[in-house]
């Protein structure tokens, strides 16, 4: 006898083919589709785009030119993303899903995790440089997760094609210091179990790689920011990054929420234009030794918990038995801290060029 869960599982595969026949085939639904809004949005653009459900897909790779440029171009990201991916590749090990990361044109860039090489539908989508938009292989994560810049689930026949109908994934978009979307991470599994749960999974690491993307930057100050109350030092934190100065380099999703002036469009912010409080005094606090958070006010009235950290007591530090890679860019670091984010005096100090500092450090 079936047990709940495979009868459960049967009515949701019933239901998305109903919605298929209703949307893609043009027949009467006769009431709600049970599908996402977003799902039948994505197959009507697919349908719009002269695409059928039945047309066989390639996966094939960008030309070598463009891959060599999205490769170089992304690499920032990839770093970042790097060791999320193996936590990633570990907390899934034994689910039959595996992660992949893409830039902002869905062009994969990275993948990690328990891959079938020995499974063509597996191999043919976790290579570098494949093209995963949704013009080119229609409705799944990584095109909805960037059309609608939001976490989303999709499962077997919410795909567009009968090719992909054989994938289950979820996807979270990613967005950088500048508030940007620059890509977005996947977690999909081949002709694996529903595990909608992953949903909230890739949306949590997502939020990890971009306060890494953050963590990155060339700055001389960082606040850590939430609601009084709240711990700071943990990955919720609203991030900003500030220069010598006290404009705003960068910040998180977090940040954004906590402090809506940052959120784009808009021209360069100073920290003056956000809290009631001279930038000055954010130095003074970062340096003392084990000094804790404090209270600020805003200008809206409210108040949020502050924690500054100089770039030495912010996670960048040079780990035992570090590559040579990571030993190079912790120096640099220290050099731009050392220079209060003056990167022409850092580049001075270690004999290398501006150019060279930012390049090594991922920013543009």
């Amino acid at each position: 006898m079936p047990s709940t869960i495979a009868l459960a599982a049967r009515d949701r595969l019933a239901l998305i083919a109903r919605a298929r026949r209703a949307v893609l085939g043009g027949e009467d639904a006769g009431a709600p589709l049970p599908i996402e809004a977003w799902v039948e949005r994505s197959w009507r653009r697919c349908l719009a785009l002269g695409q059928r459900p039945e047309h066989h897909l390639t996966f094939d790779l960008i030309a070598a030119p463009a891959r060599r440029r999205v490769i170089e171009e992304n690499q920032p990201l990839v770093r970042a993303a790097r060791p999320v991916l193996e936590r990633l590749g570990a907390t899934l090990a034994s689910s039959r899903y595996f992660a992949v990361l893409t830039n902002h044109e869905g062009i994969v860039v990275d993948a990690h995790g328990p891959i079938d090489r020995g499974d063509r539908r597996a191999d043919l989508i976790t290579r570098v440089g494949v093209d995963l938009s949704e013009r080119c292989v229609g409705t799944t994560a990584i095109g909805a997760a960037l059309t609608e810049l939001q976490p989303v689930w999709l499962h077997r026949g919410e795909h567009f094609f009968a090719d992909t109908s054989v994938y289950s994934c979820a996807g979270a978009p990613l967005f950088g210091p500048d508030g940007r979307c620059v890509g977005m991470l996947d977690l999909t599994g081949v002709e694996a179990i529903e595990r909608p749960e992953l949903k909230h999974l890739a949306a949590q690491s997502a939020r990890s790689i971009e306060n890494e993307l953050v963590l990155r930057l060339p700055h001389a100050l960082l606040l850590r920011l939430n609601w009084p109350g709240r711990s700071l030092g943990g990955p919720d934190d609203g991030l900003v990054c500030l220069d010598a100065d006290g404009w705003v380099l960068g910040c998180n999703d977090a940040a954004r929420q906590l402090l809506p002036q940052l959120a784009p469009p808009g021209g360069p912010t100073h920290s003056a234009e956000l809290f009631a409080q001279r930038c000055e005094s954010w130095f003074d606090l970062a340096r003392r030794s084990a000094a804790p958070p404090v209270e600020v006010a805003l200008w809206s009235g409210l108040r949020l918990q502050a924690l500054p950290q100089l770039p030495g007591h912010a996670g960048v530090s040079i780990p035992a038995k570090a590559p040579l890679r990571e030993v190079e860019i912790a120096l640099i670091r220290k050099a731009v801290a050392e220079a209060r984010g003056n990167v022409v005096k850092a580049a001075q100090a270690l004999g290398i060029s501006r150019a060279t500092v930012y390049r090594k450090l991922g920013r543009k």
